[in-house]
């Protein structure tokens, strides 16, 4: 992929990775196969978003609410997330890609959870492109334990209530030291956020797609960074080169 102005690339795109399911059952096979088929699409994207400058790269692959889905298909996603690791881990390290989860991933399978200490250990000192994995992840439950946080903080004296502002909201959450996304992403046609960075998407650029994603590729997400490279972000202020309508 060649590489858009340096300006012009969103510093952290966050992707959530919708229509693995329904992508598969309309070519006649189990849910299941989609989900083998999309940790493909996650292997080219991450290839891809560094190649194209990203910085931060952060990917919804499992919310809190898909706890609720078949026990089978649960089980298949995270066997196929410990797979994706044990093969990607050296292929990361080589490309200087630092992984990083996010979520309550205490509530993830024994395996997946080492295995995710593993390549975040082996990782942590690369300074490529970050990979974010939201792991059991929610938003609003993440804006709840940082609430917890700081009452409990606030109790033991570290901090006053009154010096509570948007940034020590931010540093409680799980998200800490990641820029907010400049660029969202969701495939399959479906358009809300499904309880994903509700905080630290306040001022983030928006792109929908009806591609499912097992099918999108490197090139749909060079299509993504071209729209985004033509917005123009403001973030509530006024352009005084252009008339104010």
């Amino acid at each position: 992929m060649s590489r858009l102005s340096q300006a012009k690339v969103p510093e952290h795109v966050a992707i959530i990775m919708d229509g693995n399911g329904r992508w598969a059952q309309g070519q006649g096979q189990a849910r299941v196969y989609g989900h083998q088929s999309g940790a493909q699409r996650v292997r080219d994207v991450v290839e891809a978003a560094g190649n194209a400058g990203v910085k931060v790269l952060t990917l919804y692959a499992f919310s809190e609410e898909n706890w609720r889905r078949p026990a089978e298909e649960v089980n298949a996603l995270f066997s196929l997330l410990v797979s994706y690791l044990k093969q990607e881990i050296d292929q990361l390290h080589e490309n200087k890609v630092r992984l990083r989860s996010i979520g309550f991933t205490d509530k993830l399978p024994p395996d997946c959870q080492e295995w995710l200490k593993l390549v975040e250990a082996r990782t942590q000192n690369n300074d490529g492109l970050q990979l974010v994995l939201a792991l059991s992840y929610s938003g609003r439950s993440d804006l709840v334990r940082a609430m917890q946080r700081m009452a409990a903080a606030v109790k033991e004296g570290l901090i006053a209530p009154e010096d509570i502002q948007e940034e020590t909201v931010s540093n409680y959450l799980s998200t800490q030291g990641l820029p907010d996304p400049d660029l969202l992403i969701r495939t399959s046609g479906e358009q809300r956020l499904s309880n994903f960075l509700l905080w630290e998407m306040a001022y983030t650029e928006f792109y929908f797609t009806r591609v499912h994603w097992p099918e999108f590729s490197p090139e749909h997400l060079k299509e993504a960074l071209r729209e985004y490279a033509d917005r123009d972000r403001r973030f509530g202020a006024v352009r005084m080169d252009k008339p104010v309508c």
